[in-house]
């Protein structure tokens, strides 16, 4: 049997090198573009299969001999009306050129006098073609020629820009990324008007041949980690991208974790920010949602607000979105703690009053919260599955009304129907859904460690979580930093946010040599006089007077 496998192999891989030989002139001629047009414009149908939504206009553009032309693009990626404006029209009209016209000079003429668009380029291959045909652009083929040019002309029907639907900020820009990657670029570029804002193009997937840019400020980012994401892009070698979640999972550092180590967002904004702080954003085609690299675990506790606001209030209101992650973990268990190991640790009163409404409860307390958990986590993805008209009305009713059934059938106790809502409006308070998820994920965790051994398996949970933590890097970088390593002089943004005058320097761990972000002596300094204005004014009339 070895030897028979072995014989056909052989046999086979000879086989395939003496039809690969035989082949060999025939790929090579078909991989440079032919002389003939119709010979061309047979390729290109053979090539898209005849698809019906490829439209070949042909046109004589010659006075005096006949120079056959064809126009090639594909129907709903394209803009119509730039095509047949600047495009078609000028090639029949403008007869003045039309007389210079030969084969030999017949692009030339085409790309410097007659087309009225920008972005011509000379096309002399099949790939490169194909690739600019599929990319939304128009082909311009002439008999006698075996070359083509390619004009860009990429349009269509896209969404306009709207407000974030997922990072909704009470003060800030309303304005969010679309599925359009110019758009996306664009958008960014009108906040950072700066040359060094370099943006480097990339097609990544076999089949779908998406277009990815990496977006840096130079002089700001770190050359370093940089040239990490430009490796990491094009070590990718996959069929199709179809949203940056391709990407993001496969270009993270550390598989083997519930927590993100790349942040996403779809705020204009938010990018600009992080990008003057020296990170990289990774624009994807057909999502509005953009990356940013390197991230650290404070990140996702950050919002858009906390920039335009106070730096009392946005301290405040991070310190409150850090409990609630907190209580979205262990609010559970730490009923379950309480109630099963150490009722010492509860008020005598609250204790009567959990053990009265318990009696008729026949589960254990983590019975009971997993009856809850799983019961608010399915009533929560059908809410998001469902229509958005009546997502949450079934929603908000399905608690109520499951609740207070399961209350009333001695299922779960009505404290732990409290406990679970807090649970779940916390998860849904957290900024980023990303890491709210996460937290969804190891509550899970934290409701058996709590169930087997008490608060001590709570203790244990989270001093295995904060190992984890310290464990992880993101393109590099410490994420658990600036705490972990600590560096006292990089946490004024982190769970504390210093007023604007103090942050004087970007995070030197993230941004290249060039960390100093403002000037010198930023800090308000208001006049001495402290007398009013109203009353110097009306001294004023009165000596006049």
């Amino acid at each position: 049997m070895p030897s028979f496998f072995k014989q056909r192999k052989k046999k086979t891989n000879s086989e395939d090198h003496k039809e690969s030989g035989r082949d060999q002139p025939n790929n090579r001629s078909l991989e440079f573009i032919h002389d003939s047009i119709s010979i061309n414009l047979d390729m290109i149908k053979q090539k898209t299969g005849n698809s019906s939504d490829i439209v070949i206009r042909t046109l004589n553009i010659s006075l005096h001999s006949e120079i056959k032309t064809a126009v090639v693009y594909v129907e709903g990626i394209v803009d119509s009306i730039s095509i047949n404006d600047f495009l078609i029209e000028s090639m029949m009209k403008n007869h003045a050129l039309q007389e210079k016209l030969t084969r030999e000079n017949a692009l030339e003429v085409i790309s410097n006098n007659i087309v009225a668009l920008g972005s011509i380029k000379l096309v002399s291959n099949w790939e490169q073609l194909l690739l600019s045909l599929m990319a939304g652009e128009t082909l311009i083929l002439v008999d006698g020629t075996n070359e083509a040019l390619s004009v860009g002309t990429q349009g269509g029907e896209t969404r306009s820009i709207e407000e974030p639907s997922t990072q909704v900020a009470v003060r800030g820009s309303r304005s969010g990324f679309t599925e359009s990657i110019r758009t996306n670029t664009a958008l960014v570029r009108r906040i950072i008007k700066n040359p060094d804002l370099w943006l480097e193009s990339m097609k990544i997937g076999k089949a779908t041949q998406t277009d990815v840019v990496i977006m840096y400020i130079n002089g700001i980012a770190n050359e370093k980690i940089v040239e990490e994401v430009r490796q990491r892009l094009k070590r990718i070698n996959i069929d199709g991208i179809l949203e940056s979640g391709y990407i993001e999972q496969l270009i993270e550092d550390q598989t083997m974790t519930t927590f993100p180590t790349l942040y996403h967002t779809e705020r204009p904004d938010m990018v600009a920010g992080n990008l003057l702080e020296g990170r990289i954003a990774i624009f994807v085609d057909g999502t509005p949602f953009v990356l940013i690299a390197p991230t650290i675990f404070i990140q996702f506790f950050q919002a858009a607000e906390d920039y335009y606001a106070r730096f009392d209030i946005a301290t405040a209101l991070r310190l409150l979105r850090v409990i609630i992650f907190f209580i979205s973990i262990i609010g559970p268990s730490a009923y379950i703690a309480a109630t099963t190991f150490h009722q010492e640790m509860l008020p005598t009163q609250l204790l009567i009053a959990i053990s009265a409404q318990r009696e008729a409860v026949p589960f254990p307390a983590f019975v009971e919260a997993m009856i809850m958990e799983v019961t608010f986590e399915i009533l929560r993805e059908a809410g998001i599955r469902m229509p958005r008209a009546i997502g949450a009305a079934v929603s908000i009713v399905g608690a109520l009304v499951i609740g207070q059934a399961a209350v009333q059938a001695g299922i779960v106790s009505p404290a732990m129907v409290i406990v679970v809502a807090i649970t779940a409006i916390a998860s849904f308070a957290t900024p980023s859904f990303a890491i709210a998820i996460s937290a969804r994920l190891i509550r899970f965790l934290f409701m058996i460690t709590a169930a087997t051994f008490g608060f001590y398996g709570i203790i244990l949970a989270f001093i295995m979580l904060t190992v984890h933590l310290c464990d992880l890097r993101s393109f590099g970088v410490p994420y658990m930093s600036p705490f972990a390593p600590f560096s006292p002089k990089n946490a004024g943004d982190t769970v504390v946010r210093l007023p604007w005058w103090a942050l004087k320097q970007r995070p030197p761990f993230i941004s290249n040599e060039n960390n100093i972000r403002q000037g010198k002596d930023q800090k308000p300094h208001p006049p001495t006089n402290r007398g009013m204005v109203n009353s110097h004014t009306r001294k004023s009339d009165q000596n006049e007077s």
